[in-house]
């Protein structure tokens, strides 16, 4: 079994679909790692600088970034079986 890939999620309380990322991780068993770029100025300009992006979610799998909740892209590269 290869060990998990590192996932980190930028995200925001209200977004529906960051809530929606990360029950897909817990249904998953896939530890992630949660940044609020609400309230967490140093952690919003990170993901801008590594997305170019100011919306969320941005999941980071490994070095891959994910724009939005894309599930296929995210079963893909975590190797989970739908």
């Amino acid at each position: 079994m290869e060990d998990q890939k590192q996932v980190t999620i930028y995200s925001t309380p209200t977004c529906h679909f960051c809530h929606a990322a990360k029950d897909f991780f817990t249904e998953n068993h896939i530890q992630f790692t949660d940044y609020n770029v609400a309230s967490d100025l140093t952690k919003r300009q990170e993901m801008i600088q590594k997305s170019g992006q100011m919306g969320v979610p941005v999941i980071d799998v490994g070095g891959e970034l994910v724009i939005g909740f894309d599930e296929d892209r995210l079963r893909e590269l975590l190797h989970v079986v739908a």
